[in-house]
């Protein structure tokens, strides 16, 4: 049971308002947050909680699914307690802004910029939020489902035998 976990009882101690979700599936814990409130929420279970750190800084597409188009997705490790935590954070597409989180881990630099090549999204106070895969003229992002399949300006793809 996901409220059972020691992250999850101090995380609704400290920020009970900015917690949307609590889930636990196969084990792994995932707590929704509020995208407002991120950094203090990362910084605290950095500093009191020992989620010394960030494996992977991710996003998901939810393209007519949801409200909210994306969900920011970040994979945490405390070394201390051999522990695993997913946060995840959701950001509208006519916003498609968060916080930079390479105030709290210095790995989030590189994760963020392939998050924002990929899907566009912006980190606010990044300290160099500039493309990492794709060429700095690029247009649009090639991890978004509205993205053309064989990239812009290309015919579709007819297969082998057409």
């Amino acid at each position: 049971m996901a409220e059972n976990n020691r992250a999850v009882i101090k995380l609704k101690e400290q920020f009970a308002s900015s917690i949307l979700e609590v889930r636990k599936f196969r084990d792994e814990v995932t707590v929704t947050v509020k995208k407002d409130d991120i950094l203090p929420i990362l910084s605290f279970l950095k500093q009191s909680l020992q989620y010394n750190m960030l494996t992977d800084v991710t996003a998901v597409d939810y393209l007519g699914k949801k409200d909210e188009r994306f969900m920011l997705v970040y994979q945490l490790f405390s070394i201390a307690n051999k522990d695993r935590l997913r946060i995840k954070a959701p950001v509208a597409e006519a916003d498609g802004r968060i916080q930079s989180a390479t105030q709290v881990w210095g790995t989030a630099n590189w994760l963020e910029r392939e998050v924002f090549d990929l899907f566009g999204i912006v980190f606010e106070n990044h300290p160099n939020l500039t493309r990492i895969l794709m060429t700095p003229d690029w247009e649009g992002y090639p991890l978004r489902k509205d993205y053309p399949l064989q990239g812009p300006d290309r015919e579709p793809y007819k297969g082998r035998l057409s």
